[in-house]
Parts: C-alpha cells; sequence; structure tokens
C-alpha cells in the first residue's frame, strides 16, 4: 500500500557515519551489554581515535523539540556517548531528574526499569547528562522536575532513541577489476571470504523468497548460491512454520514447529529448529547471507490446535460480548448463503441485477433478526421495574442536575449524561440495556412533583422519557446495518463480479455470499468457540483494536477479513490471558535465537503494547536482533509512534509505489540520497572536547561532539515487494532493470523478490501458488540478475567505504543518481532510462550529464529486450519472461574546458531504450586530499591572539559602521534572492550557515551564490586588508583566510565550494568565538551558551570606526548605544547609555581595560557638574541629561569593587575638555584640556555642583542644537532639597532622564512638547545618589575618599554636610516620599494625594513633578527597580517585593518591561515614529516610553526581585526557587539572542513583544542588564 509524503520534505538527517571496520572486543566474562560499555569508559586503556559523542539539546520544559522526538542512533561497535543538554536555570532544571530504561547504571535492559541522572541545579553553568551507549535497542527517556505548585512534580514529554543492532557478514572480493571491468564469480569478483565485517543497516540487501517454492532443506544450498552470487547479503524468508489448511505462510498452524514438508519427513523433536539452524548457519558461513523472517503476532490461523484448549486465545462474544450481533449476522449471512437455490435467488453472480436482488433479500432477513434489540432499553420492562420500584417504596433519591419543571427531552438528555444507564453502547445482550427500578423512580418523582404520588402516572411518565431515550438508538442500530448491507454489497461485487476480484465462483453455505468473520471451533458453545477473525480496515486508527468497543467494525462488517486466521486476543498484558502471552513468547524467543532479523507482519494492526513486550523478549536473547516493518497508518507521524516504541530499524519503502519518474525521484530523494553531495555537517558541526568519564569513574577522554537534529525511520527500499502486482502489470516489464537499477544506488537498505530479478509477468499467489522457484543462476534466462549482481555489489562496496553524500536528478524519463565518498571524492553515476509506459523503444532526451572537475569512466551499460510477454505454461517451475539482459558497449566519456574549468559530459548514445541503464565510476579532477583538513587547520593560531576591538572586526560590524571605518570602500554583503546581510563580520555569515550547514540545506540562496562564483570570498579577505593599517593585528587572519580560499579556488569544482566556504567561515568562527570567550571573566569563560551570547554583545557593541572616539584627536574604540541606528559618528556613544551598559557588558566581563577607558573619557569632559548625554568624540558633546553623571559615578563604584586594584582609577588624573569656568571651547583650543584633575576630584566636583544648584543655558541653544525643542528646553535647572536631600531638576520642556522622547509633531500640536519629562526627583537618580552616598561614606570612613562630604548654603547659611548625614537624610526620607501604600488608611504616613492614585503598593516614578502635571508621580513604570539594584536599603522589604510582585504581573513582557502601566490614560504600546497623525498621544512616536517595552530595565527588575525575595519572599527558605523562577522568565531572550540575525537583544518592542520596526535590533544596555542579572545569580551559587 502507499502511503502520502509531502513532495517537498527531505530528510536532512541521517545517523552519523560511523567506522564499520571498528568493534568492542567480544565480552570474556557473562556480562551485559551495559556492564561492558560501563567497564570500557572506566577503563585507564586510552583509544587512538576520540569517543563520540551525540548532543541531543531539550527543550526548556525538558521534552524534546518536535523534529527530535525521535533520535536514531549508530551501532555501538565502540560505545560511545549520547549526551543530553538542558539550558541551566529552564524549568525542566528545577530539581530535575532524567530518566530512562536504557541501563545506565548496568546489568539487563527492562522494559519498565528506570535509571536515574539527577540534574546539575547550578544556573551559571551548561547541564548535561552523558549516557554511556553500548547496544543496540529502543529506549524512552523524559526529565522530571518541579512544578509551581509545591509538592508536585512534572512528568516532560517523552523522547525515544533507537540505537541500531550489530549486524556481521562476510567479507567479499571486489566486484570489478583494476580495468573498472565487472568480474565473474568464477574470476572471482565478489566472492565471499572467510573474513567478517560490521555491516550497516544500508549495508543490507534482502531477497525475499517463499520457503514453499524453494522446496526442501536439502535443495537450498542452490538458493543460497544464486542469492550469493547476485549480490544479496540477507534472505527474507516468510513464515517457515507449519502452515494452516489454507496453505497461506502467514496463516501459522503452530508456531512452534517447522513446516514439516521442508524436512522430508526428519523435522526432530524440537519441531524442526535445529535442522533449520544448521542450514541457516551455512547461508550465513558460507555464502554470507543473514537471515530475516516474518514474525506473525497478530493472529493464528483458524485449525491452529491449540485454540480449541485454549479460545480464550481469540475474540468470541463469550470474552468480547459486543460481538454476539456480528456472530448473529456472520452466521444468518451463512445460512442464507446455503438456501439461495432453494429461495430462487441468484447463486451465480453474473450481473449488478444479481447483486442487487440478492442484497434485497439479504436486507429483509437481516431485519428480521430484530438487532435493534442489543441497542435499546425494553421500554414494557422498563416500565415494570419502575412501577414495582414505586409500589415497594424502594427510590433512590435523585442526586444528579434539577430535573423540575424538564420537559420530556430535557429529562432524557439528563439521564444520558449521569451515567444512569447501565448497558449502553455495549451490544452486550438483547435489551441488555436497562435503567435500574429505584434509580428511575427517583428520578420521575423529582421531575414530575406534581403527580409525586401517582404510580401509575409516574410509570407512564417514565415511559415516555424511554421513548425518547431509545430514538437516536433505533437510528443507531438503522446507521449501523446500513453501513452493514453497503459493505457486503461491496465485497460481494469484488469477490463475485468485478474484473481483477477474486473471482469466487458459485455462492454457497461453503463459499457463502462473503467471507465469514467467525471461525467456529465447534457447535458445543458457540458463544465460547465462535473467534473473530482477523484483517484489516482502510484508513482505521491503528491505535485502536477493531475487535473492541467502541469500534463496531465486525457488526457493520468493515472488516477486510483473511478467513483462514484468527485474531488474537491479549488483553492489557500477560495477566488477561497468561497460556497465550507464554506461548507467543516461547515463539518469537525461539525466533530470535534461529534468525538475525524480523519483518513484523501486519504491525501496524498488532497492538503496540504486544509489539513492546515480545519484541523486547526477543532481544533478551538477540540484542542485535534486525526489526523491520511496512506500516499503512496514513500518517508519518503515526510512524513514528511505531517505530520508537518497537525499535523497527527499517520501514519498508517500495519504489513500485510511484506513478511517475518524478514520483519516483522523489522517492530517491527521500530515502535513497543519504546527505547531498557537499554535505557540510559532518565537517562543520563537529567539535573537538574533553569527555569527562560518564560514569563518574575513569580518564577524561578527548572526544568529537555532534549535535543531532532528530531523525526520519531508516528505510528498507525494495524494487518490489512479495505481496505486489508486477512491473508488467503496474508499468512495463523492461522497467524491472532502470528501477532495480536506481533502488541499488540508494544509501538505504533494499530489498527485491526473486521473482523480480527473473522477471516473473505475474503476482504469485502466496496460498494457491505450488510451483517451485526454478533456480537460474546468472544464466541467459535469469532476467536482470547479471545487472543486479554488479549493482548490489557495488553498492555494497560503497556503503562499506563511506559513499554517504548522494544527488538524483530526473529529467522526463530519465533519472541519474550520484553516490560519492566525502573524502575521496570518488564516486558513481547510475543514468536509467524509465520506462513507466509499455511499448516504447524511443530514446527519449535528456541534457549532457555535466560533472565539472570530474572525470568519469564506463563500467557497464545494459539494455533489457523482452522475446514474448506470454505467460509460461510449465505446471511445475517457476519461470519468468522470455527476455535477454545485453551488454552495451562502452561509452566514452569526452572531456571539455569552458571558464568554469574542466569537465565532463556524460551523453546517453542514440540506442537507450527505455529501461536501460549505464554506470560509471567518477573522480575528481585535482583532488586537493587534504584540502578537508588544510581549511579546518590554523584558525587557532591565525585568530588566538586578536585582542576583542580586533574581534569585532572579525565579527561583526553593522553595514554603517563597516562602511565608516573603510571609508565607504566596504558595506554589508548583498546575496541575490537573499538579500543583505546584517554583519559584515563572522556573524553575518554564520546566522545563515548554521541552518545550511546543520541541515545540509544545500538549495539555500547563498550556496547558489558561491557554486556561481567567488565574490564572496574575496570580500571576506579585503575588507580585512583594508583595515590592516588601522589595526594591524588582523592582518594573520587576512592571511589565514587569503590561503584558504585560494586552495578553493583552484580546486575545488562550483557544486563543492559551499562545503569548503562554510569549513573555514565555521572553523574561523569557533576560533574567533573562543578568542573572546578565552578573555573574559571566569563567570564569562564557565558560563552557559545564553552568558556566551550576551557576552558577545559587548564585542559586537565595543569597536573602532572613524567618526566616533573617545578622544577627539585620535581613533580609539568607543561603544555603541545601539546597532544599526546608533553605530557611528555623533550618535554612537552616548554619556547614560555607556554607562548602564558598562557594567555588564565591561565590568562583569572582565574588560577592565575597556571600561576605565571610557569612564575616563567621559570624566574627561565634565562640565557645569554634568557629563554629556552625547559625547560626538569629546568635540561637540550635548550637556542635556539629569541622570548621566549619577549613572557614571554608579560605574566608577562598580569599577572600584570588581577591577583589579580598582581603588587606583580614583587616583588616576583626568586632563579636562573644558575650562574651569565651563566656557564652551573648541577641543583644539590651548584652553581645553589645559589642566588635570584627578578622578576623585572630579567625583566630589560632580556633587558639589549638584550641591551648589546646576543652572545654565545649553551651549548653541536653538535649531543647530535641537531643531525639535522649544526656547525654554534649553535650561538647565538642577538643585538639591535640604528637607529631603533628594535632587530636582527639569522643566515641562525637557526630559533629562532616559526617558527622553521630544515631541515632533506640528500637525498633532506636540512639537518641542516632551513625551515623559519626569521633572522633579526621578526615582532612578534617587536611587543612584544614594548608592554614591554611601559609597563615599565608606570609601571616606576608610580614609581612601579626600572628601568627607559637601559645603550647603541652606537657611541663608553656609554649613558642612558630610556624606553619613546626606546619606541618613535621604534614607529617612525615601519611602515617606515615594511610597503608596496598598492601604488607604495609611495614607497619613506618606506624600500622597488619594485624589490622583490610580494604583496602589507601588513606588512613585517621580517625587515633586512640575505644577500641572502631578498625576505623572502616581504612574506605575519599570525605573523603580533601577533604585532597588543600587540602594537596596532605601526600601522597605516588604513593600519592595509588594510592588515587584505587581510589576512582574503588570508591566513584565517577554522581552523586556512596559513603559507604562496598562491601566494608565496614556498607555500607548504601539511606537511607530513615522506617524504623523492628528493623535498627540503618538503623532511622531511621542509614546515611545508611554507603553512600549524596553529591554533593558529588565536585568534591573529580575535583581530586584532576586534580592528581595530570598529575603522576605518565596526564596527565603531556598534561594533556587526564586532562581528558576526568574530564568524562566529569560527564555524569550535566550531563544530571540539565538535565533535573531542580529545575535543580540532589541531596544524595544511593541506589545507582547511584537517587533517594533523602529528599534535598534541589538542594543548595548539590553544585553547588558541581563548579562548583571546572570553575574549576580552566579554570585549567588558560588557562596
Amino acid at each position: 500500500m502507499s502511503k502520502a509524503h509531502n513532495k517537498n520534505s527531505k530528510p536532512f538527517v541521517s545517523i552519523p557515519h560511523t567506522d564499520v571496520s571498528q568493534s568492542f572486543p567480544a565480552p570474556t566474562t557473562p556480562k551485559t551489554p551495559a556492564d561492558e560499555g560501563i567497564e570500557f569508559f572506566q577503563s585507564a586503556v586510552q583509544r587512538d581515535t576520540p569517543i563520540r559523542v551525540y548532543e541531543l539539546r531539550l527543550d526548556a520544559d525538558g521534552g524534546p523539540n518536535k523534529n527530535a522526538s525521535y533520535i536514531r542512533l549508530p551501532p555501538a561497535y565502540v560505545p560511545y556517548v549520547l549526551r543530553v543538554s538542558i539550558d541551566a536555570g529552564t524549568p525542566a532544571s528545577k530539581n530535575g531528574v532524567f530518566k530512562t530504561n536504557f541501563p545506565l547504571d548496568g546489568g539487563a535492559f527492562g522494559r519498565g526499569r528506570f535509571a536515574e541522572r539527577r540534574l546539575p541545579t547550578d544556573f551559571s553553568k551548561p547541564i548535561q547528562v552523558d549516557l554511556p551507549i553500548s547496544h543496540a535497542g529502543a529506549f524512552v527517556y523524559w526529565v522530571e522536575y518541579d512544578s509551581d505548585v509545591q509538592g508536585e512534580r512534572i512528568k516532560g514529554r517523552d523522547g525515544y532513541f533507537n540505537i541500531d543492532p550489530i549486524l556481521r557478514t562476510k567479507v567479499r572480493s571486489p566486484i570489478l577489476s583494476s580495468e573498472l571491468k565487472p568480474l565473474s564469480p568464477l574470476s572471482g569478483g565478489a566472492v565471499v571470504l572467510s573474513d567478517s565485517v560490521n555491516l550497516p543497516l544500508d549495508g543490507l540487501c534482502t531477497l525475499t523468497v517463499v520457503s514453499k517454492w524453494m522446496g526442501p532443506l536439502s535443495g537450498w544450498h542452490k538458493h543460497f548460491l544464486e542469492a550469493s552470487d547476485r549480490g544479496y547479503t540477507m534472505l527474507h524468508w516468510t513464515p517457515l512454520q507449519e502452515r494452516g489448511k489454507s496453505d497461506s505462510p502467514y496463516s501459522i498452524r503452530d508456531q512452534l514447529k517447522y513446516d514439516p514438508s521442508l524436512f522430508e519427513g526428519q523435522a526432530g523433536s524440537d519441531g524442526g529448529k535445529a535442522r533449520i539452524e544448521e542450514v541457516l548457519k551455512v547461508a550465513r558461513e558460507e555464502y554470507g547471507l543473514l537471515s530475516l523472517t516474518d514474525v506473525v503476532l497478530n493472529h493464528t490461523a483458524n485449525d491452529s490446535p491449540w485454540l480449541v484448549d485454549h479460545p480464550e486465545a481469540g475474540f468470541s462474544p463469550k470474552n468480547t460480548p459486543h460481538l454476539a450481533p456480528a456472530l448473529e449476522l456472520d452466521t444468518l449471512m451463512i445460512e442464507f448463503s446455503a438456501s439461495l437455490a432453494s429461495k430462487g435467488l441468484p447463486v451465480c453472480v453474473k450481473s449488478q441485477k444479481d447483486i442487487d436482488t440478492l442484497i434485497d433479500a439479504f436486507e429483509k432477513e437481516v431485519r428480521a433478526l430484530n438487532l435493534w434489540q442489543y441497542y435499546v432499553l425494553d421500554a414494557t420492562k422498563e416500565e415494570a421495574s419502575i412501577n414495582s420500584a414505586l409500589r415497594a417504596g424502594q427510590v433512590t433519591l435523585w442526586q444528579g442536575p434539577d430535573v423540575k419543571g424538564k420537559s420530556v427531552v430535557e429529562i432524557a438528555e439528563i439521564v444520558k449524561s449521569s451515567g444512569s444507564i447501565d448497558g449502553i453502547g455495549r451490544l452486550a445482550a438483547r435489551f441488555g440495556v436497562r435503567v435500574d427500578g429505584s434509580v428511575a423512580a427517583g428520578l420521575v418523582r423529582a421531575a414530575f412533583v406534581n403527580i409525586a404520588g401517582d404510580v401509575e402516572a409516574l410509570t407512564e411518565a417514565w415511559g415516555r422519557v424511554v421513548d425518547v431515550l431509545n430514538l437516536p438508538l433505533y437510528a443507531e442500530w438503522e446507521e449501523d446495518t446500513k453501513i452493514a448491507l453497503e459493505s457486503v454489497k461491496n465485497r460481494l461485487k469484488y469477490t463475485r463480479l468485478e474484473e481483477g476480484g477474486s473471482k469466487l465462483g458459485d455462492i454457497s453455505g461453503k463459499s457463502p455470499l462473503v467471507e465469514p468473520y467467525f471461525t467456529r471451533l465447534s457447535t458445543a458453545d458457540p458463544l465460547k468457540y465462535s473467534l473473530a477473525n482477523n484483517g484489516w480496515i482502510w484508513a482505521a486508527d491503528p491505535l485502536q483494536n477493531f475487535a473492541l468497543l467502541p469500534s463496531k467494525a465486525y457488526l457493520r462488517r468493515e472488516v477486510i477479513v483473511w478467513g483462514d486466521c484468527v485474531k488474537l486476543r491479549y488483553g492489557s498484558g500477560p495477566s488477561d490471558n497468561l497460556w497465550l502471552w507464554s506461548h507467543m513468547t516461547s515463539y518469537v524467543t525461539s525466533l530470535a535465537q534461529t534468525f538475525e532479523g524480523f519483518r513484523i507482519d501486519n504491525c501496524h494492526s498488532t497492538p503496540l503494547h504486544v509489539g513492546v513486550a515480545l519484541l523486547d523478549a526477543a532481544r533478551v536473547v538477540n540484542p542485535d536482533l534486525y526489526i523491520c516493518a511496512e506500516l499503512f497508518t496514513g500518517s508519518e507521524e503515526m510512524d513514528l509512534v511505531f517505530v520508537s516504541r518497537l525499535g523497527i530499524n527499517s520501514l519498508i519503502r517500495e519504489a513500485g509505489n510511484a506513478w511517475d519518474p518524478k514520483e519516483f525521484s522523489r522517492i530517491l530523494y527521500r530515502h535513497g540520497v543519504g546527505k547531498p553531495i557537499g554535505s557540510m555537517d559532518g565537517v562543520c558541526m563537529t567539535s573537538a572536547e574533553e569527555l569527562p568519564p560518564p560514569t563518574g569513574k575513569g580518564p577524561t577522554r578527548p572526544c568529537l561532539v555532534t549535535p543531532l537534529n532528530g531523525s526520519m525511520p531508516h528505510a528498507l527500499l525494495y524494487d518490489l515487494t512479495h505481496d505486489n502486482e508486477s512491473y508488467l502489470d503496474k508499468r512495463s516489464a523492461e522497467d524491472a532493470l532502470s528501477t532495480g537499477a536506481l533502488v541499488t544506488f540508494s544509501h538505504s537498505a533494499i530489498g527485491s523478490v526473486k521473482g523480480f530479478d527473473d522477471l516473473y509477468p505475474k503476482l504469485l499467489n502466496l496460498v494457491q501458488e505450488k510451483r517451485l522457484y526454478a533456480i537460474t543462476h546468472l544464466d541467459e534466462d535469469s532476467g536482470i540478475a547479471k545487472a543486479k549482481r554488479v549493482l548490489n555489489a557495488l553498492r555494497r562496496e560503497m556503503v562499506l567505504d563511506g559513499y554517504e553524500e548522494g544527488h538524483v536528478h530526473q529529467e522526463n524519463d530519465y533519472i541519474v543518481m550520484h553516490r560519492v565518498q566525502p573524502s575521496t571524492q570518488k564516486g558513481y553515476v547510475l543514468v536509467a532510462h524509465t520506462a513507466f509506459s509499455k511499448g516504447s523503444k524511443d530514446r527519449g532526451y535528456i541534457n549532457p550529464i555535466r560533472l565539472r572537475r570530474t572525470r568519469a569512466k564506463f563500467i557497464m551499460g545494459s539494455t533489457l529486450e523482452i522475446s514474448s510477454y506470454d505467460l509460461n505454461n510449465d505446471l511445475d517451475t517457476l519461470h519468468g519472461l522470455a527476455s535477454k539482459l545485453i551488454d552495451m558497449p562502452e561509452v566514452v566519456v569526452p572531456q571539455g574546458l569552458d571558464d568554469e574549468g574542466p569537465y565532463s559530459d556524460i551523453i546517453v548514445p542514440e540506442h537507450f531504450p527505455p529501461g536501460s541503464i549505464m554506470v560509471f565510476e567518477t573522480h575528481l579532477q585535482e583532488l586537493d586530499a587534504d584540502l578537508d583538513t588544510f581549511c579546518a587547520s590554523g584558525a587557532q593560531e591565525a585568530f588566538g591572539d586578536l585582542d576583542l576591538v580586533d574581534l569585532n572586526v572579525i565579527l561583526y560590524r553593522a553595514n554603517a559602521e563597516e562602511r565608516d571605518a573603510t571609508a565607504g570602500k566596504f558595506g554589508e554583503y548583498d546575496i541575490p534572492s537573499l538579500g543583505k546581510m546584517v554583519y559584515c563580520g563572522l556573524e553575518g555569515w554564520m546566522h545563515l550557515l548554521r541552518h545550511v550547514m546543520r541541515y545540509n540545506d544545500l538549495g539555500h540562496p547563498l550556496c547558489a551564490h558561491l557554486r556561481e562564483g567567488t565574490w564572496s570570498m574575496d570580500y571576506i579577505h579585503s575588507r580585512l586588508i583594508r583595515q590592516v593599517d588601522a589595526q594591524p593585528n588582523i592582518s594573520k587572519p587576512a592571511q589565514w583566510y587569503k590561503e584558504r580560499f585560494d586552495r578553493i579556488k583552484a580546486s575545488v569544482p562550483p557544486f563543492l565550494r559551499p562545503k569548503y566556504f562554510a569549513i573555514v567561515i565555521s572553523e574561523s568562527y569557533k576560533a574567533a568565538r573562543r578568542a573572546v570567550i578565552e578573555q573574559m571573566s571566569e563567570f564569562v569563560s564557565s558560563g552557559h551558551s545564553f552568558t556566551h551570547d550576551l557576552a558577545l554583545c559587548s564585542v559586537q557593541m565595543h569597536g573602532q570606526v572613524q567618526s566616533a572616539s573617545l578622544h577627539p584627536g585620535n581613533v580609539t574604540p568607543s561603544l555603541a548605544a545601539g546597532l544599526p541606528h546608533f553605530s557611528t559618528g555623533w550618535a554612537r556613544c552616548w554619556g547614560r547609555d555607556v554607562f548602564i551598559s558598562l557594567h555588564g557588558l565591561f565590568l562583569a566581563t572582565g574588560n577592565f581595560e575597556g571600561a576605565k577607558k571610557h569612564i575616563l573619557a567621559f570624566a574627561s569632559s565634565l562640565k557645569h557638574g554634568l557629563i554629556p548625554n552625547l559625547l560626538d568624540s569629546l568635540r561637540n558633546p550635548r550637556y542635556n541629561s539629569r541622570d548621566s553623571p549619577w549613572w557614571m559615578l554608579q560605574n566608577i563604584q562598580d569599577y572600584v569593587n570588581s577591577a583589579p586594584e580598582g581603588l587606583s582609577i580614583l587616583s588616576e588624573p583626568v586632563k579636562r575638555r573644558f575650562p574651569k569656568d565651563d566656557t564652551w571651547v573648541p577641543w583644539n583650543d590651548p584652553r581645553a584640556y589645559a589642566y588635570s584633575n584627578t578622578l576623585a576630584e572630579i567625583i566630589q566636583e560632580i556633587i558639589q555642583r549638584h550641591v551648589d544648584g546646576i543652572s545654565f543655558r545649553e551651549y548653541n541653544a536653538g535649531p543647530n542644537l535641537d531643531m525639535q525643542m522649544k526656547d525654554e528646553g534649553f535650561n538647565i535647572d538642577i538643585k538639591v532639597d535640604w528637607s529631603n536631600g533628594m535632587i530636582f531638576g527639569g522643566n515641562e520642556y525637557n526630559c533629562g532622564t532616559w526617558q527622553d522622547k521630544m515631541g515632533e509633531s506640528v500637525k498633532a500640536g506636540t512639537k518641542g512638547k516632551p513625551g515623559t519629562p519626569r521633572d522633579g526627583a526621578p526615582i532612578e537618580i534617587t536611587g543612584l545618589l544614594k548608592s554614591t552616598l554611601r559609597w563615599l561614606k565608606e570609601l571616606s570612613g576608610k580614609g581612601k575618599f579626600p572628601f568627607k562630604g559637601v559645603e550647603v548654603y541652606a537657611d541663608g547659611g553656609r554649613r558642612f554636610v558630610t556624606y553619613a548625614e546626606w546619606d541618613d537624610l535621604l534614607q529617612t526620607s525615601f519611602e515617606k516620599c515615594y511610597y503608596i501604600p496598598l492601604d488607604p488608611s495609611k495614607d497619613a504616613k506618606y506624600n500622597v494625594d488619594p485624589k490622583i492614585v490610580n494604583r496602589r503598593g507601588i513606588y512613585k516614578d517621580v517625587f515633586g513633578s512640575g505644577a500641572g502635571r502631578e498625576w505623572s508621580d502616581y504612574q506605575f513604570r519599570s525605573n523603580f527597580p533601577i533604585a532597588m539594584v543600587v540602594a537596596p536599603e532605601l526600601f522597605n522589604e516588604t513593600h519592595a517585593l509588594g510592588a515587584l510582585q505587581l510589576a512582574d504581573k503588570v508591566l513584565r513582557s517577554p522581552l523586556g518591561m512596559k513603559t507604562l502601566d496598562p491601566s494608565d490614560m496614556q498607555y500607548r504600546p504601539y511606537y511607530a515614529n513615522s506617524n504623523d497623525s492628528t493623535d498627540a498621544a503618538i503623532a511622531k512616536g511621542l509614546n515611545y516610553h508611554n507603553g512600549p517595552e524596553w529591554g533593558w530595565p529588565l536585568g534591573y527588575f529580575l535583581q530586584a526581585y532576586l534580592y528581595f525575595d530570598i529575603r522576605v519572599g518565596g526564596g527565603k527558605e531556598d534561594a533556587t526557587n526564586t532562581l528558576h523562577y526568574l530564568n524562566r522568565i529569560l527564555l524569550p531572550a535566550r531563544r530571540h539572542i539565538q535565533n535573531d540575525p542580529w545575535a543580540g537583544l532589541p531596544e524595544l518592542t511593541n506589545k507582547d513583544g511584537q517587533f517594533c520596526l523602529d528599534s535598534c535590533n541589538t542594543q548595548a544596555w539590553s544585553a547588558s542588564t541581563l548579562l548583571d542579572f546572570l553575574a549576580t545569580a552566579h554570585k549567588l551559587g558560588s557562596k
């Protein structure tokens, strides 16, 4: 049967290639394979080759990604490791336990026996569980972890991994001579040798044979020789057991006895087992043939003698009562069939009229059975029952829904839904549906209260309810009867009338109307001894047993039944049918001892739990048992259920299901290509590491880590299976050669039948056919066998030698397949002219097959000529069509040369009729044998010495930065059909290549571009050479690229360019990224991937451009605020942004030198007591931000506390950009940089200037400075209010904090009006002030700061205020001024105006907003956590946590924090600067900070929440609870930074994390504050 497939789908994963020549030494003691695996890893013996590690990354919830729910792993020739990785801090890591039934601790496998590994709880490091893999099997795993509800555990989604078995076979000699000519067996070609070799599943070449057509065992060696000479490596037998009376191999009479006819009367006491094993050993040892047999688990022959003793093994009305009406119907059908002649009805069906006549008559008899009685309630008995109950007072009080006053219809529905009806839907007996009389009595009394005392009236009322209940039940019977009759009619037509049907002949009791559904073992007890026959149903749910309710398939006659087979009834487990389970377990274990593999017959209808248990038992006796099956589930998702649970190693696919060459090429592409030629995953995605011993004992070993993507089921691709019609019937006989050849070139297991090779004209009937196979070997009458021999042998050599890459090309009726060995680039090309249509001898058309830089040499070619399509009438022997396989003369492949280099053209000869094939050997010209190694070498040396600024050039650089740095010479690279990359450096390429490399997506536009030319290579090298003068260190990477790209250009054909480009880029990226991480702090270098990604943002943002610097006369590196908008010129470096970002990006990562340079540069620019908002290389700095100096002071404090000898920075001399009197002078004026201060003095100056009061008008005020601002906005005023110690400043026309959007819309009337003035005392400035005072108080108290306080002019006098006094004042004032209590009755204790309170239990955003805007104090914004982080001592801890919990609920968003409470009238969450509407709230983006969700406040929220929750919240007892919760909040940010092309976090998003077009795609402070949080968590975990 065919399956629907997605035409565009492509298997992007095959299991990793393993060296089939290696194997783990055989055990010397009786240990389990798991024991041996553990011993291997604990042994001190070191291997020459690294251990293979296959890494499976789980989702945050601990389950596998959907695409990775099933993993196929290679055979454990040498033990290896399956590494399961989970991101630290994700939900699944919360007291997580990894569980699997793989025996990690040794011992034998048990399906229900689970090993556990507790997941590490470190929030800062990767979480990994290494599983030592040592043997084959099918295994399940999951992660169990704590839920948010105390005491509850969550079981994560199951994942499955299947490990291929180890199959050993005999070595064979080469099939080709040194001149590439096929060798016959007599010439030593492909002969079986004495040594053995590991055979991967792709090396299986299976021939299906039917034993009863082979004759007795004594003659089987001739069949073995024939199969071996034809290149097969495995024989698949249909069941060899004793057959039932139908003589079908699949109708097994006795599962524990082999067919007696095989032994010529000498089977032996073991039922022939020893004789079979003896002959199979001959096949294996002398002919190199493994053995595979069908295993039939779902049914037994209807004449199995043990059924009489164990009728419970089948489904009967006795043990499955709903089958009773089906049995009655089946019996009626047989009796009706026997009585046709007596009733004058047609006995022989000759027309549709006969069918209609028979079905009309049959319907009358069916209806006379009154099967409706199995469905409905007996109205008479129901009335009698309730009447009796009422009169006896046996009334059960109605406890269900209120029924008083309800209609009869409503009451009937309530009765049904309440479950009060016994037997409904069970069909167990006539009138077996009933309601207990006492229950019915209670119901009607509750419903009909007006007649509650009238027994007869209540009885009559219940009768009306019963009538309503019965209506849908009668309808159900009608529908089932209609379907049953239609099913009988259709089956009757197929078996008696239709062409292609069974043509069964006359109808009688012995050959009834349709096949009987039941086997009647005895007339003594029909209900016990009438057993349901097995069969199948179109489009059935394979997980639903159609012999059990709710299925009514037997009653509705939906089963296409096998009358010779009884369906087996296993129940839910052995306790339900002990004898049957024991019997069938003996059957499968006996077969597992004898055969190397099983084909599971009727797999999709075998109960899943039965298959799992019996195959587990089989694997106990043969751990390397190979399992294959053909599934007809109708969905690939359901296929995976069976494959993963049963451990199916291969799913049978059939080439014959293709309806045209295009569909055939799709099947080959999906199941037969392996990896595409030029694949990248093996060379680019594998990384070398050190492997700690997975058991905790043993040495550390070198390993190679390969990521797993998930697997699709392995294919066993047949050209034809034994139960499908021949190619003469479905296509043409000639197509056997072309299809058979194409299947042999598939990178999968393959299969065929003897009749396909010998060209049998028709499908052979497994039941009726009695003739024997003719042994034709490789003779003239052997069909296509001689060609198959060469092709099978060649594919075997390709599999063993690692020809794992392939390409399939379809053009008209031609299909071309190319198989290649990726290391040697040696290959074979098959050209096949398919013959889907009969009669044509035309050559058809195909373009010359051009192979770039590749030579091709002819090996063989064949054409099939069939002289007659007539059937052979030999009554004793099976023969194929009269045919001749004609060898083609050698085809010379011409060479050519064009502007792309040398090429070969394979040209199809003029005589090449449909069905013809040609095979060529190919090899790459001028192969650079060590190019893979060369391209991957030397990266560490080339990139390892680069500093972080150099690495900015290598890894990043946005377009504007690159054009700035290269004077416009270079910018972003533009890939045709894809667009411009966001970075000029490696991250730009890697964003594309990550997907391309991992999934071998060679159809990607980048790959197409690389095949078309080498422009990208030139660009990568040239952009670096251009910048060597400015940054000399990058000359080494530039030279490294040049050497590799030059060799690629010289020797690599276009089709391989993407691969080698990817090797160079990925290796250099890994080296550059490693160079970054190694230069960073221990917190980063030992951290997980999210920490690394965030830390890399510090390199992303910190680089050197010509137009922005930390010095007006020299070009120096500087920190960009965000990309791409804030990358160059005056817009690059912002005082506020630098110092919000500096702690996370520089201090937490260990870049203290970079931090110091920024601190000193901004300190030098101090003017008016402020540092610049816009630095502009200190040429034209702008001083309009009130918060910037306080952010700088916070960072100086942080630097002192974290940098080695950090305190010394306070003594650093700083040259001052401006004169002491704040006069504006150009940077090169003599008065600039004319004097110096220490940094400590500058700190003091900032504070003293604020104390003195700052009042100035911006230099160059007016449109030239800011064309949007009103005149009043240029006036800067700041002062200290000594009643509370806070700093106040600003006015309604300027915006001196980070929420600095100035209105621009004339149309909306907002030009010159700030969106968020925040004049007064913003809470974060108050917090930063408090932090500075506390720090200076401590420093001065220790004599480490030369100033004790400030001179204050207050109350008309001058006095000295120490930092301690000021700190105390602020501490005393804060809560009273900022907190808005939850309880209004406490308002008097706080500075609160209840009339304008919008939300309680929060902290004001500002204290003391200007007149008329007092309401803005009360806005709930995301600024208060900043103050909590820098000065947590200011806050009442309970109040603080309450406000944070409210912010968590109201303000937190996926990638940041809402800038305004959604309940606020000003809330507008969508930002668009281009909006020039008349809506004043949003015109020209005035709502920039009034709803949109900004990234950087999230980090402060997380830090604040952590601080207070572990003190007074849920984390007080266990901080890990808080850390788990907060890390879960970071999941969207993790995903974003991993998947976004900018590899950073955005400036802001719109509502609920929606993309904002006007946002910077990556912003320095967004990454910085999250890195701060992770660093804080790291410190907490280190304590």
